[in-house]
């Protein structure tokens, strides 16, 4: 918006002054810090040069022919190389107008046919859902949703990794120590009852281990010799031939798993446009592998394995098919990849995967590259850090870990409580106060684990997500609440007045214009970098900042009638954009609280 008028401006007066062509991509344009006078700031450095002068002089030649030729500017001043431009009120003032009357202000309508995939979630059919997943879904979601806020044709899509040893594991446990237990016999979710036979398998796994190194055997022999161990290989390749029992078994365990994990996704507001299922996805990559080793693109050691050799690359080999001809990740994702390719024509595809996984990502695309797969380049890895709890990381084989469930029930039960303990709900009805109960925790748990950079590893602690004053959902949440509340109580009229452009801007009003200008500028860069965590820190730095000028700025009670509709108007956009903003991030905004 205004940085690209301010750029084009300075690019024909550096053009005018000291003879010196740039494009405005090439102009340094930054908000102004809080300890300096302005709004914006411009780098004159890289023009010291060619002006031949100071760069105190280079900024007020600058400054003076900007403020002659662009009426936003009021005012300007130089800090050494650092050209400092003071925004008029009646620029800020007309952008109060006109974003009021946008519908949807900040988000782009769809102009792109090509889309992009986004594939999030990937969880395996052994274990429920636990807090990791909801990170990883958490961010899938709202980055599908900020790159569709940036005007891109987006698809959700999910991989289920319905096949292999794990999937083994729990179903040789259930076999032979389930006693026929079903989720129906058992009152236990699906993916809760199979998870609970992964555990199972784990711990006669260990047993096992355990007696053979008491016999003499080396452990590192033992953990390949285990009989329950074999016998999970066994039932892989009976399962890769095709036998029936266990087709049979394979797909009334998954049944239980599918079952749990959508009642998890609807708990969470998660969608997806596609599932894809590795059992339907491996025998294209196998076939894909075989027509690289026929082209003599991979290599066949002696065992009948097949390899990709990417020393060259400064990469190691890679195992594309086990000796007994059965596959790896690898050979799923290779084929899950083109046929994507196939289905979609995708300008991108982005894994939104656990950053544990770099080296897999950097893998795929080398090998898809060395198949002859040029796009293999519009491959990209969402790689995000690790969530740990006060007590350390989690394990799924130990069943230490986060179940989601469990989280969002407990979350749940702790906004009421804190909801109730504030005497907030005396006018809901049971139905409204459920709904409450369950968007606020929520809303903490996506703020939460959303305003972390998805590079970084975290820890959740859920206490602190779901406080009413701190940087978190609810608190966003509250502050929407407390917009619609205060127009709830303003004269209609008052909404429906022109802006005032001549009366000044106090401080706190100038200040959330400046956000409220800044969003959509936000929304683009949140795309750009898949980052929710700026939509996030964004909206709760919008909230405090209203907050502020809430508590200190009368509005209601203003007295001068253009004032009042000037404040009006600045509440409604900004709880507009908290809305939009929260929508981005799968949080919901409330009206009443």
């Amino acid at each position: 918006m205004i940085n690209q008028t301010l750029a084009q401006h300075v690019c024909g007066i550096v053009k005018t002054l000291f003879d010196v062509s740039v494009v405005p991509t090439q102009i340094q344009i930054q908000k102004t810090p809080a300890d300096f006078a302005g709004d914006l700031t411009i780098v004159v450095f890289p023009f010291v040069k060619a002006a031949r002068k100071s760069p105190e002089q280079t900024a007020q030649l600058i400054g003076e022919n900007l403020k002659q030729q662009c009426d936003t500017i009021a005012d300007f001043n130089i800090v050494k190389g650092f050209l400092n431009l003071v925004i008029s009120d009646i620029y800020y003032v007309q952008f109060l107008q006109e974003a009021s009357v946008q519908t949807h202000f900040g988000i782009q309508s769809q102009n792109s046919s090509q889309p992009m995939v986004v594939e999030y979630s990937s969880p395996n059919t052994n274990k429920p859902l636990h807090l990791g997943h909801i990170r990883n879904n958490l961010i899938g979601w709202s980055v599908s949703e900020i790159l569709k806020a940036n005007g891109h044709h987006v698809k959700m899509v999910n991989l289920v990794n319905d096949r292999g040893i794990h999937i083994c594991k729990s179903m040789l446990a259930w076999q032979r120590f389930g006693n026929g237990e079903t989720p129906t016999s058992s009152g236990l979710k699906g993916d809760h009852l199979v998870g609970k036979y992964y555990v199972l398998f784990d711990q006669y796994y260990k047993e096992e281990i355990a007696n053979l190194v008491s016999t003499g055997i080396t452990p590192e022999e033992a953990t390949k010799q285990a009989p329950i161990l074999l016998a999970a290989q066994e039932m892989l390749r009976k399962w890769e031939s095709g036998d029936p029992d266990t087709v049979t078994l394979w797909k009334t365990m998954n049944q239980w798993v599918y079952d749990g994990f959508e009642k998890t996704y609807q708990t969470l507001g998660i969608h997806f446009d596609k599932i894809y299922y590795e059992s339907e996805t491996y025998l294209l990559g196998k076939s894909i592998v075989l027509s690289g080793l026929s082209k003599g693109l991979l290599q066949q050691r002696s065992d009948q394995s097949v390899w990709a050799d990417l020393t060259a690359d400064g990469l190691d080999e890679k195992l594309l098919l086990r000796s007994d001809g059965t596959s790896v990740y690898m050979t799923q994702d290779l084929g899950t990849a083109c046929l994507r390719i196939d289905e979609f024509n995708p300008q991108k595809m982005i894994y939104v995967v656990g950053n544990e996984q770099n080296y897999h990502f950097e893998v795929l695309k080398l090998v898809l590259r060395k198949l002859g797969y040029t796009w293999s380049d519009n491959i990209e890895h969402l790689s995000y850090g690790m969530v740990e709890l006060p007590e350390g990381k989690m394990k799924s084989r130990e069943g230490t870990v986060v179940d989601a469930d469990d989280l969002v029930e407990s979350m749940t039960d702790t906004a009421r409580q804190t909801t109730e303990a504030l005497g907030k709900t005396e006018h809901f009805s049971e139905d409204e106060r459920q709904h409450l109960y369950h968007a606020i925790a929520m809303g903490a748990l996506k703020y939460f684990i959303l305003k972390v950079d998805p590079a970084k590893n975290m820890l959740f602690n859920p206490k602190e997500s779901i406080d009413f004053n701190g940087n978190t959902g609810p608190f966003i949440q509250y502050t929407h609440a407390r917009i619609h509340s205060l127009l709830r109580k303003a004269d209609v009229n008052d909404m429906k007045q022109p802006v005032n452009t001549v009366i000044p801007l106090i401080d706190k009003e100038k200040t959330i214009l400046s956000l409220l200008h800044d969003f959509p500028d936000v929304v683009q860069q949140a795309g750009d970098n898949c980052s929710p965590a700026l939509i996030a820190n964004y909206v709760f730095d919008l909230a405090k900042e209203y907050n502020s000028f809430y508590q200190d700025t009368p509005i209601l009670r203003e007295a001068n009638d253009a004032i009042r509709q000037r404040r009006l108007q600045l509440s409604k956009l900004s709880a507009n954009v908290i809305h939009s903003a929260l929508t981005l991030l799968g949080i919901e905004a409330l009206e009443r609280m």
